[in-house]
């Protein structure tokens, strides 16, 4: 196994290359290292951190049992965002706990009842496009994702609290995904509260208003006590573990916003990629919208069942997945990973980009054709947009639904142009990776599809 020289390339440079240029300096890697290679890049105290994309190692890598594995010492720097109670920093029994409680929500007849929602969202989002104007694709998608979240998720109406959590979760999140700001959180002692002018103490402080905000949904929610209720947060309250505990207040707390900066900026941005490569390959889009024109049943249901408009998904998120890498973990027991035997300390990182980029199974991968998943059925250490094994991401499928449904409300009642034929490159926002420039377009017809 290769490794990357620690002299070579200090610490705080690598560090700095894989905020400010992931996927270069991934691809950077892998050119000149192979699958499997080693950089130090959490901090001060740095860590060896093992990046893997062969299938095989990435099957062994989801093979080791928890036990072996810490979690929250290999995921300490989203704490601050997501709480101590967050699925994502959860390890073993409380892992497994918290995951049983929120997995009914994000599956079978729930996810029929947010379909609606979704495509209304959609809806009014852009009910005031007209002709021959343009619009900033990634922006209204943010626009959507977040309205999705707050009635889907959080299960809040338009209303004074919707209004106030849309406006300052809109600038938490503006702030949390900009590269400098998110430096703040890979580097502990830049966290240092100087008051509401410093950036750790502005962080703070906004945290602390939509904490109130949440806090109080809570409490109402929990006087309430409406049974009849399909929205995720009223699935999580009444729910209950093996032992007939529900979650407290605070894991409340945790898991929506969790679930709001794992869902908000991955989302929209592979929606925006989504509307770029569609309509950047002539071909794709007329299949595509071939495909909506010949649906009778124009319901979220058969929406979500169309073949050509699934494989478009799929291709997306291969070529540009909603996140980069797997959950981090890190061995505490010696494990052994395709052949070569890693230490405790160490951190195993299986990267979802690099995988998904590999010629020995994508022939030509910078090109998207959507047809790959047509033809032929790929393996989860193969693909695996939403991460795999038991730290997968739980609200994958609704994902992928809410993707779907998004594209095809927007596409059967606009036909839309790109005002910018160059080429759009990816940079970082957040723990994904969006489109420079935010994917420009223009409504050149309405009504392209009946619906």
């Amino acid at each position: 196994m290769k490794l990357v020289e620690k002299s070579r390339t200090p610490s705080l440079l690598q560090t700095l290359q894989l905020i400010a240029q992931p996927t270069k300096f991934l691809e950077d890697c892998a050119t000149k290292y192979g699958d499997t290679f080693t950089v130090r890049v959490l901090g001060l105290k740095s860590p060896p951190v093992v990046f893997f994309s062969h299938p095989q190692a990435i099957s062994d890598c989801f093979a080791v049992p928890a036990h072996k594995l810490d979690f929250k010492k290999a995921t300490y720097v989203f704490k601050p965002l997501f709480g101590e109670n967050s699925i994502v920093l959860q390890e073993a029994r409380s892992h497994y706990r918290q995951r049983q409680l929120l997995l009914p929500a994000f599956h079978g007849d729930r996810m029929k009842s947010y379909g609606k929602i979704i495509c209304q969202i959609t809806e009014e989002c852009t009910k005031s496009w007209t002709e021959n104007s343009s619009y900033s694709i990634h922006k209204v998608m943010s626009d959507i994702t977040l309205q999705i979240i707050l009635q889907v998720v959080f299960g809040i109406s338009p209303g004074v609290r919707y209004q106030q959590l849309q406006e300052k979760l809109s600038s938490l999140l503006e702030n949390v995904t900009k590269p400098w700001y998110s430096s703040l959180f890979f580097v502990p002692w830049l966290q240092q509260d100087l008051g509401t002018w410093s950036p750790w103490g502005n962080y703070l402080k906004k945290r602390e208003q939509i904490d109130k905000l949440i806090y109080a949904e809570i409490y109402e929610r929990r006087l309430q006590n409406d049974v009849t209720r399909t929205d995720i947060l009223s699935l999580l309250m009444s729910a209950h573990d093996e032992n007939g505990e529900q979650m407290t207040d605070e894991e409340l707390r945790d898991q929506l916003v969790s679930l709001l900066l794992l869902g908000y900026e991955t989302t929209s941005g592979v929606l925006a990629w989504a509307f770029y490569l569609i309509h950047s390959h002539l071909e794709v889009k007329n299949q595509l919208m071939q495909e909506l024109s010949s649906l009778d049943d124009y319901t979220p249901e058969a929406i979500s069942q169309l073949p050509y408009l699934t494989a478009v998904c799929q291709e997306t998120l291969r070529i540009y997945p909603i996140a980069l890498i797997c959950t981090p973990r890190m061995v505490k027991d010696s494990v052994e990973i395709m052949g070569s035997k890693f230490e405790p300390g160490t951190v195993l990182v299986p990267s979802i980009y690099l995988a998904h980029r590999r010629a020995e199974t994508y022939p030509e991968p910078e090109k998207f054709q959507p047809e790959r998943f047509l033809n032929q059925k790929f393996s989860p250490y193969e693909y695996l947009p939403f991460g795999g094994g038991y730290r997968g991401c739980i609200g994958a499928a609704f994902s992928m639904y809410e993707m779907k449904l998004v594209l095809a409300t927007i596409l059967s009642q606009f036909q839309l142009a790109l005002t910018d034929n160059r080429p759009v490159h990816p940079v970082r926002r957040g723990i994904t990776i969006v489109p420079r420039g935010g994917v420009q377009m223009v409504v050149t017809e309405k009504a392209k599809v009946k619906s």
